[in-house]
């Protein structure tokens, strides 16, 4: 009997050893959660056994276990490396629909741009609202996450929101205004519009002072000249090129006009859709005596924009930029944890599915429900102790030696018995 329990010995030992020698072959794996075999002791006894005189009979393996310990966090600088700091697995799902959970958080783009794991199954998110809101969550609200190549349709400028200040020393030009003569003007600036098609046109406001302050008339008037490309803008339907007229009071106040001025629709040399234009010089704008200069220009047309950037903060909101300034809300990941991790089935690769005895999944967002944060530019390192593992590998072995010689022992015993006997 001694023969078959070192036997069960020496087969726990082989088992310990195996499972050793996966962590340490997996020190370098991301997202890599270390092992340990449990055993338990076997007794064979019986109503009629007394319990003072039952041996036990060897060893049982009863299963390996998964230790899900934070494993330390590696910094890569790539936008998509993402780390779990705290409970959960990022969930993804593949081409069948399969949902598996992961720590491996080495993200890619596949060729239809969606986000995918390793694996190359896709990343799950939910969907949010402009503002970045979840605006559901749950499993069956769960969606892969793309990343889009534009930023959609463009949008024509109708307002130049243009302030700035004229010297109140400038004199009024002698010459008839013409944009080719810059004796003829005071001053100009230029801003970049667009279309309704995306396409950049160049639009020019030039300042001609046409009156300077008397004791009976002390305000000052300026016309602004608004030019797209070589064209001029009127504000008057009638009257072609008629410009905005600027009135500033004695102490160099805009006192007219007081809202945005409306020029006459232009027809871009590209065609398409006539282009309405505003320009709102604001109460910002002065006549003081310092030079002329541009407070704030902006418009609030844009062009279809390139996506420029990827940035996903520590709550899982994945925003894009692009190459108009524009920024779009994508979606936040979605995070899952279970009751029992150690009951989660191991697919490789860092990569887990639910069973009956993990229990259900329990999906939120990140920072919530218990769940961890996320890093950005990081990854999630195996949490393998080596120097612990080596350890273990030394007492496994001395445990395999010791099992193989009780099978000498008691092999060397029987065949003394035999030979008494002969």
């Amino acid at each position: 009997m001694a023969l078959y329990t070192s036997l069960t010995g020496l087969n726990a030992a082989n088992t310990d050893l195996s499972v050793i020698a996966n962590n340490i072959a997996n020190v370098g794996s991301t997202g890599f959660k270390k092992s340990r075999a449990d055993f338990g002791d076997i007794f064979a006894s019986s109503a009629q056994s007394d319990p003072r005189k039952t041996v036990g009979i060897g060893t049982l393996y009863k299963g390996t276990r998964q230790s899900f310990t934070q494993g330390p966090l590696q910094t890569t600088g790539n936008t998509l490396d993402l780390a779990i700091t705290g409970g959960g697995f990022f969930v993804t799902r593949n081409t069948r629909g399969d949902t598996t959970l992961t720590r491996n958080g080495a993200f890619a783009l596949d060729p239809q741009r969606y986000l995918t794991d390793s694996n190359g199954a896709r990343v799950m998110t939910y969907p949010v609202n402009a503002d970045g809101v979840a605006s559901a969550v749950g499993l069956g609200a769960m969606q892969a996450l793309r990343i889009p190549e534009t930023s959609g349709a463009p949008r024509a400028s109708t307002l130049i929101d243009l302030s700035v200040n004229l010297p109140s020393a400038a004199t009024v030009p002698t010459a008839a205004f013409n944009p080719r003569d810059a004796t003829s003007y005071n001053a100009s600036t230029s801003t970049t519009v667009f279309d309704a098609s995306g396409n950049p046109l160049t639009a020019t406001v030039y300042y001609v002072r046409t009156t300077t302050p008397t004791l009976a008339a002390p305000t000052s008037t300026w016309d602004a000249h608004l030019f797209v490309g070589s064209d001029e803008l009127s504000t008057s339907a009638t009257t072609p090129g008629t410009p905005e007229v600027l009135t500033f009071d004695n102490l160099g106040a805009l006192t007219s006009p007081t809202a945005a001025a409306a020029f006459q629709p232009y027809t871009p040399p590209a065609g398409g859709a006539a282009l309405a234009l505003s320009v709102d010089h604001g109460l910002a704008t002065t006549q003081i005596a310092d030079p002329f200069g541009v407070v704030t220009a902006t418009q609030d047309g844009f062009a279809a924009g390139r996506l420029d950037s990827i940035a996903i903060d520590s709550a899982g909101l994945v925003k894009a930029g692009f190459t108009n300034g524009q920024t779009q809300a994508l979606g936040r990941l979605a995070l899952a944890d279970v009751a029992n991790p150690a009951g989660l089935k191991q697919l490789g690769d860092a990569h887990w599915s639910q069973t009956g005895v993990s229990g259900a999944l329990l999906v939120g967002e990140a920072g919530s429900q218990g769940l961890g944060t996320l890093q950005t530019g990081s990854l999630e390192r195996s949490n393998v102790e080596l120097t612990d593992e080596l350890v273990n590998l030394i007492v496994a072995q001395r445990d395999f030696q010791a099992n193989a010689k009780a099978v000498e022992t008691d092999g060397t015993m029987l065949q003394a018995m035999l030979q008494l006997h002969n």
